[in-house]
């Protein structure tokens, strides 16, 4: 099972929540709005912006469909290397190899690059009751770990917090995890950023284990490539001597070329920028340690699936797999500028944590069950991703899943699961739909009565339905169907 904030309350009432905090409204507001707006002016650079989603597109959807192969690949290519691959087949497994192989190094620390896989396993939490404490050193990463808090964002896990906030968090607990905070310390972003950096120096220069995420693994040449913005992943991957990547097993890519695609459209989806400006790839050990030696002397990369192969059995839901974790979709949606991400009660929040979760963990507990309806379905999601992933059409699927159970895989097993608790009235409200739109001479009367008593029509809705109105305007009944209208205009259909 993927890890997941213990004591969440489902979406509804974790939002309800947020939306009454104007600190973090005002924080998120301007920080999606700005990163948006960035992204616009550098998507719109690239005339053939459109042709590369749909090469990204069609890339991630061959290789999920033969996943299978190129993963063995993969494997075959970074053992020929001098790395060594284990398979996870759960958060549970993944912790138990990483843990093993830390001990193995005699070692009691490890420094981490931002890593979205690890934290769905809840890495840090397995090391610490093992004895081995976890550095972060990604700085929203960082602000994080020492504010004690959860990520809020795929790209700015800190985007919850301004730089007051910041200021005081570093303040008060740097020097519990190591180098203080210079005193006195601003809240200029420079003055934050210099804090930072000579915090990290400190872990950078001492640790001997590094564990890394990757953006995506080149089946071909078994080559594994890390996107940041602030040197730290460079620091982490070349530093130490032995170097523990956990990796989806989605995020392999056929062959080298094809990075050409990702190179272009990561980069503006995400920061907004032309070019990642640290871009880490690495095959195997490389040059070998020594006088002139560089990198690691040991490389272990741990292929993770929990949940994953059970989400490609799903042909509508297993699009959700295409994610390259730009965070496009969350800085356009309305739902999550107004909620955050803690909201979601996953280390994937937004939109494509909406259809991602869901699929990873099943729609068992309340939480999950409640994230596909998350979402206004407005498409803003689907328009700004840079490999189509058409969320809206995830989000609704799910929501049929959650109303009205059905077939699913879990653990590589096809069951079927009950409908979720409390979707009653919407699967009678749907039965209700089929059995009037089946009958066209019911549908019609039906139709001619609501027009001919719209006068009648409520400004509210009445029982539980009343909530919707507390935030909108029911819409006008028309004075005619579209089918009188139409007969009028252009005479009986045939």
């Amino acid at each position: 099972m993927t890890r997941t904030d213990l004591g969440m309350p489902a979406f509804p009432e974790a939002a309800r929540e947020a939306v009454r905090d104007g600190v973090l409204r005002a924080n998120l507001r301007h920080a999606t709005h700005t990163i948006r707006d960035k992204r616009a002016r550098a998507v719109a650079e690239l005339a053939d912006w459109d042709r590369l989603r749909a090469a990204g597109k069609a890339v991630k959807d061959h290789t999920l469909r033969h996943l299978d192969r190129y993963l063995l690949q993969l494997e075959a290519a970074v053992t020929a290397a001098g790395g060594t691959v284990h398979w996870a087949v759960d958060a549970d497994e993944a912790n138990r190899i990483v843990t093993r192989l830390v001990r193995a190094t005699g070692e009691r620390e490890v420094v981490k690059v931002k890593s979205m896989a690890t934290q769905e396993i809840g890495l840090n939490e397995a090391l610490e009751a093992a004895g081995i404490t976890a550095y972060e050193t990604d700085l929203a990463e960082l602000i994080v770990q020492l504010g004690h808090d959860r990520p809020s964002h795929i790209l700015v896990p800190a985007i919850h917090r301004n730089r007051a906030e910041i200021r005081d968090i570093f303040r008060t607990e740097m020097g519990r995890w190591g180098r203080p905070a210079p005193d006195p310390l601003g809240d200029d972003p420079r003055e934050l950023a210099e804090a930072a950096r000579l915090h990290l120096r400190e872990k950078f220069l001492r640790a001997k284990v590094a564990v890394s995420g990757a953006n995506f693994m080149v089946a071909e040449t078994g080559t594994m490539v890390v996107f940041e913005s602030e040197g730290n992943g460079r620091m982490c991957l070349t530093l130490p001597e032995t170097l523990i990547s956990v990796v989806g097993i989605e995020k392999v890519v056929p062959t080298f070329r094809d990075l050409e695609i990702f190179l272009q459209t990561l980069p503006r989806s995400s920061t907004a920028e032309r070019m990642n400006p640290y871009t880490t790839m690495w095959t195997g050990l490389g040059p070998s340690r020594g006088a002139d030696g560089d990198g690691p002397s040991a490389f272990h990369l741990v292929l993770l699936d929990n949940g994953r192969t059970d989400t490609l059995a799903d042909e509508t839901g297993r699009q959700a797999l295409r994610c390259i974790r730009c965070s496009a979709c969350l800085n356009v949606c309305p739902v999550y500028e107004r909620a955050g991400g803690h909201a979601y009660g996953s280390v994937y929040p937004g939109p494509i944590g909406a259809v991602l979760s869901p699929q990873l963990r099943g729609t068992d507990s309340e939480i999950d069950a409640s994230l596909p309806y998350a979402s206004t379905l407005c498409g803003a999601c689907y328009d700004v991703c840079p490999v189509a992933i058409d969320i809206p059409e995830v989000l609704v699927h799910l929501r049929e899943r959650v109303a009205q159970g059905g077939p699913v895989t879990r653990h590589g097993i096809r069951v079927r699961i009950r409908p979720a608790h409390g979707h009653a009235a919407e699967r009678a409200a749907m039965r209700a739909a089929r059995l009037l739109l089946d009958r066209p001479a019911a549908l019609r009367a039906g139709e001619r009565l609501l027009a001919r008593a719209r006068r009648l029509a409520p400004r509210r809705l009445p029982g539980p339905a009343a909530a919707w109105t507390d935030t909108r305007e029911l819409p006008a009944v028309p004075a005619e169907s579209f089918r009188d209208w139409w007969t009028r205009e252009r005479g009986t259909p045939q």
